[in-house]
């Protein structure tokens, strides 16, 4: 299955943020009818070298990761790449649309001179670590995550 991976558009964020909600653990933090506060993220994150990737398949779109860039305070400062947001439409798992868009999260950071991608996913996703694993990432760390409130 062959989709194509471009810059998400202005357009796109709706589906993407419908897309983030069926595979959140908190749905419900997610408004769809924000547009201009995810498109001012989408905005932020490419100021900072980075970007959102969307999948498209037949017209439409069915993933979503955001790629942030940063210079890590480690390695000499060498650039550094964190996938965050890496969703692909529920029905269609496992038939390679997240391999078509992990890889192009990968050439994306390679193009930035990043020397490292990583990510966090939660515990119980299982099938996600398969995924990652199988793709060449190693689960070398363990993450930790505080909501910050108020």
């Amino acid at each position: 299955m062959h989709v194509t991976i471009r810059p998400i558009e202005l357009g796109d964020i709706a589906v993407a943020v419908t897309i983030i909600r069926e595979g959140s653990f908190a749905p419900e933090t997610e408004n769809i009818d924000a547009a201009d506060a995810y498109w001012a993220a989408v905005l932020e994150t490419r100021v900072r070298r980075g970007d959102v990737l969307v999948a498209e398949l037949e017209g439409e779109v069915v993933g979503v990761v955001q790629v942030m860039i940063f210079p890590h305070f480690q390695h000499t400062g060498g650039w550094c790449c964190e996938l965050e947001t890496f969703y692909v439409r529920e029905d269609l798992r496992s038939q390679g649309i997240g391999a078509q868009l992990l890889v192009a999260a990968e050439s994306f950071a390679r193009e930035r001179g990043c020397y490292r991608v990583q990510l966090t996913s939660r515990n119980y996703r299982v099938d996600a670590h398969r995924f990652y694993q199988t793709h060449g990432y190693d689960q070398g760390s363990q993450g930790f995550k505080k909501l910050l409130e108020g």
